[in-house]
This record gives structure tokens, sequence and C-alpha cells, in this order.
């Protein structure tokens, strides 16, 4: 009988950090090259510790590792290493490029996939491809230092996997309970000739006592020839069982000698077991003793021929560790199996329910265990000295203090959270962890996160970046679907969070509406080099711009607080005052879109029937940007439908609403039939008037300008031909550019000047089916653009989805479309790749190829919703 319950009822526990999610996969994929542990002068956070240093050097603030496990303060690290005798370095860790490396930023230069991942992590898959011939390090930096002109030269480029040269190791992980973790790598020679391969899983400890002094070093020790016991202050005892294999020994301290020249500190620093295996070294503890240890297991397979290391790692001793280790594996399997069965729709075709699976699980790998300090990180904590550095990045978010397990959005291109995207994945996340969903939202509003002004943390790099305001999205995007799934509303998780809310849209109309005209900032607003001109810096001359899509992110924002509001009201009355304070300030935005300086110039533009960003000059004059772009698109999303229902007890509401359409028709006018509703009894809520959203529509299902084969373009293809230009105080420029970006700007790892991006291609989705909800059947439109085929907004919105669903599946050559050509055809004929995914950042705009970040499950994630949602129509 299949079990659908047993991890249902796992994730249903309260303090789950204390039972089935203690322990997961919140181990980075890269802690060398990140800003909480570079304490260099200039504030180089890239070089000052790099891939090279990273084996020496014990980390501040978190470690890393291959496909690795840890409990959720990160205090004992489990994770293997793997050697093919031919290699400078054991592999302990991926290799990528730094941004000055890259020739479109930095870059992981790996093969592995994230297979599968139950939502405790009570199983977890993961798959990592080793080259039996050496790693070719320094060509990846030789060959990808060229034009941005051209694409990124990547690992299967090389002949790393030629002849099928390579292991396939795959990691996995069961637990038989909470603190009793069981781990098997299994390795495949993929060759025709026999190869061999040392694998080497390793324990050790964070380093959390040299900047502690409450903490002593804690120890691993070998009881017998199979048998360490590990003990520390932080968490107690655990047992480390494994089956044959050398026992190796060192400390998680920095190799002061090899990076500065320094003695060291101890006499077996962190990288001895890598000196020991590859160059014979005595750097090994002969007393078996250390924070750090490793089983050393040398393997010889044959052609096709696959051998399992097995380990067990458990807060109790155990008598006969090997007894029911299988069959707990094949329990946790069948549970895992048996779960997604569960969420994902039978009816589904195969290959899409897959898809999903992968995405889920994807997302599920890409949790972090995250800890940053930033007033520790200039100033030290107890006994340290303070540092060095004289920039001052994040100085101002001293109050920051976070120390949590995080989703992130790539755990090596991107191992720190980022606002917005953090929004974006918990629209997945729950899909398949409610809990975990609604815990996240909270945990970056929080005091020890938001700062004491409102603002939301951007990201590490600089946390007084601004992100677009998502977040209410999310909440009340997870507060809805959690409801329609469990029959109750959590409402204590919504008033709480729209009481944080309430004091991020406090900073907004603070700092980004400085002349109080509801007319609103915000920079860059994370679309990177979508502006003819970096939207941070702008050119001189120029005295502010009205950002179309920063105020109709605002719009949606006061939608979204409207409808918490509403749903708050039902229970306690005292919102019914929040509900009028954001009509208010919903009605005040769309009439501000319309009425812009001296001249009245509106965001909308009737010649080109398009939003656009506009300058203002110190001069007084105003200036139209007309530049095609997702920019313009975005009006789009601040829509809601509701139900007059929900309105007939308000009475303070109703009584302020009809005064202020009565005094101020002209507030009324400009958005969607705000006093009627449908036949349904829905009001709808909309910046965009039934003529603008047909006129939007047109260009937006238009093969030429924004709609291709596989989604919806960031640039309108028009400005191929047509570069907007901008002559002020300079020479700029904006050109379609459908792959990756030709510029530097925000170091060039990212382009919105033509690719497909999935958030906000799924934020359009989602906006046209409640437009639909309102219109109905009844009101269609040509899709594509010119091909005289009607349909409502419901088939528009499910052929967009067919759209970014044909992304990843496969081609006419048999390869998913994502995947660019490579030399030796493995995605498109080898039986070990083929049906292997990758979760890009995003998309080529023409031909559908994934760029940028290769594991970016945070917000491509969204596929899988596309997919479920898909079946529901």
């Amino acid at each position: 009988m299949t079990d659908t319950t047993s991890e249902v009822e796992r994730l249903a526990i309260d303090d789950t950090y204390k039972t089935w999610k203690k322990w997961g996969p919140y181990l980075a994929e890269r802690q060398w090259g990140t800003v909480r542990e570079d304490y260099s002068e200039d504030g180089n956070a890239w070089e000052f510790i790099n891939h090279d240093k990273a084996r020496s050097n014990a980390y501040r603030w978190g470690e890393e590792g291959i496909g690795g496990f840890c409990d959720s303060r990160e205090i004992l690290c489990l994770a293997p290493a793997f050697w093919n005798g031919k290699d400078p370095i054991i592999k302990e860790r991926l290799f990528g490029l730094t941004n000055n490396q890259g020739n479109h930023g930095e870059d992981v230069k790996e093969l592995y996939f994230h297979q599968v991942s139950s939502p405790t992590h009570s199983y977890a898959k993961y798959l990592y491809k080793y080259p039996q011939n050496e790693f070719p390090y320094s060509e990846l930096a030789e060959k990808n230092n060229r034009s941005r002109e051209e694409s990124e030269f990547e690992l299967i480029d090389t002949d790393s996997f030629k002849n099928n040269a390579y292991f396939d190791c795959f990691i996995e992980y069961a637990k038989a309970d909470v603190d009793d973790i069981l781990m098997k790598v299994t390795v495949v020679n993929r060759g025709k000739k026999t190869a061999k391969i040392h694998v080497l899983p390793h324990l050790w400890f964070r380093n959390f006592w040299k900047h502690n002094d409450q903490f002593t070093r804690p120890n691993m020790k070998s009881l017998t020839e199979d048998t360490v016991h590990s003990r520390s202050s932080r968490n107690g005892n655990y047992y480390f069982y494994h089956e044959e294999g050398e026992q190796l020994f060192c400390e998680n301290e920095t190799n002061n000698k090899r990076i500065y020249n320094s003695p060291n500190e101890v006499d077996y620093v962190k990288d001895g077991i890598n000196d020991h295996v590859v160059d014979g070294k005595p750097t090994v503890n002969p007393e078996k003793n250390g924070s750090k240890m490793a089983i050393w297991h040398k393997l010889t397979l044959k052609p096709g021929e696959e051998k399992s290391i097995r380990v067990r790692l458990s807060k109790k001793a155990i008598e006969h560790p090997w007894a029911n280790f299988d069959t707990e594996f094949t329990k946790r399997i069948q549970e895992c199996e048996a779960f997604y069965d569960g969420i994902i729709n039978k009816d589904i075709p195969e290959h899409r329910r897959e898809l999903a699976k992968k995405a889920f699980s994807g997302l599920l790998w890409t949790k972090q265990f995250y800890y940053y300090d930033v007033h520790k990180w200039f100033f030290g904590g107890p006994g340290e000295d303070a540092s060095k550095r004289p920039h001052t990045r994040n100085f101002s978010w001293q109050h920051l203090t976070n120390r949590h397990v995080i989703s992130m959005p790539d755990k090596w291109e991107y191992p720190w959270y980022a606002a917005w995207d953090l929004a974006f994945h918990m629209a997945s996340f729950v899909e398949i962890d409610p809990y975990f969903a609604k815990e996240q939202l909270l945990l970056v509003l929080q005091e020890s996160y938001m700062h004491p002004n409102g603002q939301i943390p951007a990201y590490e790099w600089n946390f007084s970046d601004v992100n677009p305001p998502v977040h209410s999205w999310a909440v009340w995007n997870i507060y809805d679907k959690d409801k329609a799934k469990t029959g109750t509303g959590d409402t204590v998780f919504l008033e709480r969070a729209f009481q944080k809310l309430l004091l991020n849209f406090t900073w907004w109309v603070n700092q980004k509406d400085k002349s109080g005209t509801d007319l609103f900032e915000g920079g860059f607003l994370g679309l990177d080099n979508i502006g003819v001109f970096d939207r941070n810096h702008m050119p001189e001359g120029i005295t502010r711009m009205q950002q179309a899509d920063a105020t109709s992110w605002m719009a949606m924002f006061s939608l979204n607080m409207l409808r918490m509001a509403l749903e708050l009201s039902k229970t306690n009355k005292n919102y019914e005052y929040s509900v009028v304070k954001f009509f208010r300030h919903f009605l005040n935005i769309a009439w501000a879109m319309h009425h812009i300086g001296k001249k009245d110039i509106s965001l909308w533009d009737d010649q080109d029937n398009f939003y656009y960003d506009v300058v203002e000059m110190s001069s007084g004059a105003t200036d139209l940007l007309r530049v095609r772009s997702l920019v313009g698109i975005i009006p789009l999303f601040a829509v809601e439908i509701i139900h007059k229902d929900l309105f007939e007890e308000l009475n303070k509401f109703k009584t302020r609403a009809n005064e202020i359409i009565k005094t101020r028709p002209d507030l009324a006018s400009l958005i969607s039939n705000i006093d009627d509703t449908n036949e349904d009894g829905n009001y709808l809520f909309s910046i965009m008037r039934g003529f603008r959203l047909e006129h939007l529509l047109v260009r937006l299902l238009d093969e030429k300008e924004f709609l291709s084969d596989y989604g919806i373009r960031s640039l309108s293809k028009y400005h191929e031909e047509h570069p907007f230009v901008f002559q002020h105080h300079g020479h700029h420029q904006i050109q379609y550019e459908a792959g990756e970006s030709r510029s530097d700007m925000f170091g060039g790892n990212s382009n919105w000047r033509g690719p497909i991006w999935m958030p906000l291609n799924y934020m359009i989705i989602q906006s046209l089916r409640k437009y639909y909800t309102f219109y109905g059947p009844t009101y269609t439109y040509e899709f594509p653009t010119g091909s005289g085929v009607k349909m409502n907004l419901k088939q528009i919105a499910n052929e967009l989805s067919k759209r970014l669903i044909k992304l990843f599946e496969p081609n006419e050559k048999g390869k998913f479309q994502y995947h660019s050509e490579d030399p030796n055809k493995l995605f498109t004929k080898d039986e070990h790749f083929k049906d292997q995914h990758f979760f890009y950042e995003f998309f080529d705009g023409d031909n559908g190829k994934g760029l940028g970040a290769s594991h970016q499950t945070g917000w491509t994630a969204l596929i899988a919703n596309l997919v479920l949602e898909l079946d529901e129509d």
C-alpha cells in the first residue's frame, strides 16, 4: 500500500527545525567570494577569498560543499569529496569563475543536478558529473577571457566528457529519524575504460569557536576502525559509522602559512586532508582526532560498473548500524514518491509531472543556512578586534542579524537571499510546503532583517538597493492558496505580515515618492539594464524619473494591502479603516500616472498606446522615454477582482468610497469599472481600462514585438531594428538583445533587453487570469496579433503557459529547447544526460536557450506552478 501521509504529517509538526527539518541540504555551494566573508580593505569580495584559497581558509560565516547536508544551525556538516587521481586538488567544492573572470559575470563551471527531495528532506538525491581526466580549471578561465559578444565557454565545451570518460556520482540522503542521517554515495563509470576514483565522505564542524570565546573547539576522534565520535558544546554527541576506508583527521583552521605567509596556530590545518591525499604529505593527525575528518575510499571501476559507499551519522550509538540501512532508504524513497503523486495530478502527462517534481526538488535543494551579523562584521564579536575595512558597505544595516535557513536564488551563483526573488520562491513553495512559505515571508519582515525605517533588505552586496515591492503580492498569494487547500485562512500569519507591510509601504511613500505626488522612483528595481541608461545613476541634468514600473508596483502593493485588509475586517472591523486608506492610495496613484509636471504628461502615451517612464529635467521640462519594455507591461499587474459581498458589511468603507467617487469623479474615471460589478457580482480594481488593456495586448501578443515562441520578451523585438536613442549629456542607446548582455551594467551577468524571465511571465499570466474572471469568455483578442485567431483571456494565459513549458520539452533534435549545442551532443543523444534538467535564470528571447545562473530554481521553479495551473483548466 502506498503511503501518502507520512511526509504530510512530518510537515505539519510544529517547531520543525528541531524535528524533521533539523537536517537538510542547507550547505552553501559557494561560500568563497561572498560579501560576508570579505575582510579586504578595498571591498573586493571576489578576490579576498577565491576558489584557490577556499580549501585553505576557515570561513567566518558559513560552509560549502557538493551535495552537502548540515543541521539548521550549520554546526556539523556532511558532504562527499572526490578525486580522479589526476587533478591538482580534490573536488571538495564546485568550481566557477568570478565576476571579473567570466565574460558574462560569475558562472559555475560544473555539471550537477538536484534530482529530488521531499519537503522535510527525509529523502534527497543529487547528481554530480566528474570527469575522469584532469579537470580543465585553467582552460575554463583562459577561454572565458573573451568578448561579451561571444557566448560563455562551458565545461561541456571542453573534452572533459569525450568518449563518456566521466563518473556519475549520486549523493543520497535518507533520515531514519530526526537525528539519524543515512548517506549513500554511488559512483558509476560511464566511460569505456576501467578507471579509478577516490571518494571521501567528509564530516566537519563550522568554525564557530574562533570568533566566540564562550565556545571551545569541538572534537572528533576515532573510536574504532569504522566509528568516529563527535562531541561539541553546541550539539552534544554524534556517532559517525562507515564501512571500510581510512580515517583522516585535521582541524577546520586556516592554513595561515599558505595564504598569509604567517605561522599556523595548529599543526593540522583545513587543507591537510587534500595535501595528504593528493601529495602524500604528513598533514593529517596521526592521533586521529580533529574538527574535520574524512573517510578515504579508493575505488576501481570497470566500464559501466557502479559501487556504493554508505555512512551513517546518528545522535545515538547504534550497535548494528547497517541492519536497517537499506530498508529505511527504500521506505523514504517510496514516501517521497507518494508525496509528489499526491500533489501533482496524475492526469498531467508524465514528462510534465517529472518536470514539476524536478523544479520543486531544485527549489528544496537551494535552501541554505545563511549567517551574517553586520555589526559583528564591522566591529567584531566578543574578544575580537574590529575589521580594518575603510569602505562602508551596509554600514547603515548594523541591526541586521541573519542566522536562519533561507531559500536562495542559486546556491552557487547567488548564495545569498534576495528580497524579490524570495517572494517568487514562496509562490512555488506554497504548493509543497506552505509552512515554510509563510515562515520565510515573515522572516524578512522581522526586526533583525527589516530596517527600522521599514525597508526590506535587498541582498548582501547592498542591502539598501531597491527591489520591486512584491512581498505583499506573495503574502496574499500564499494566504489565498493555503486557504483554498485547507478550507481555513491562516489569519494569524496574514495579520502579522500585514502589520509589518504597513511599515514597508510607509517607507516607499516616504523614500520613493519624494515630491508627495504618488509617483514613484526606485532606480533599477531588479530589472538591471532594462533602461536606456542606468536608472540608479541618471545623466546630469535629470532631476528625477517617474517610473511606470515603480508606480505600477505601488498600485499593486495598494491593492494587495486593500485585499488583505478586507479579509482581516471579517473578524476585526478596525481593519475597515485600512480598506479605505488603501482604496484612496490606489485611486491617487492611478490619477497621478496621468498628471505629471507642468504639461500634465501621462505615463500612458496615446500615440503608441503604451506606458513609458518620464524624466524631469532641471529646467522643469519633461520627456517620455519611448522604450517598449516590461516597464510598460507591469501596469497590467495592478489588478484585483473582489466580490461585492466582501463590502456588504463595511458601512464606513461604503460611505467613504461613495464620497470619494462623488467628490472626485476624475479619480474613479481613471480605473476600470470601480462602481460596477459583472454578472457574477465581481468588482474590477485595475489601473487599466478596457481600451488600454486591449491596446496593450496588441503589442504584448505580437510576435514582432514581445511574444516569442517561448514566452514574453523583456524588451520589444521592435528595438532590434529601431534602437531607442536618448541624447542628453552623452549618447544613450538601448537595442534588443535576445541573449546575453553586451553591457557590463550591474555586473553584466543578466540581461533585461530581450530575454524571457520566468517570474514576470508568471505574473503576466496570473494577471490575465484575473481579468478573465471579470470579463469572462465573451471578451476575445487576437492571439498572436495579426493571426485572425481570437481567444479569450483564459485561453491566452494557457497558450502563454504552453510556450514557456515548451522550453523544457524535447525539440525536433531530441534535446530540451533551452540546452545549447555541445560538441558531443550529450544532451541530445546520451541517455545519462538527456533527461537531466537545468533551471536557468533567463532564456534567449528568440531561440529559448538557457542563460545566466543554471540552477536558479528559485524563481524558475515557477514552471511547476504553470504545469499545475494549466492542469486546473
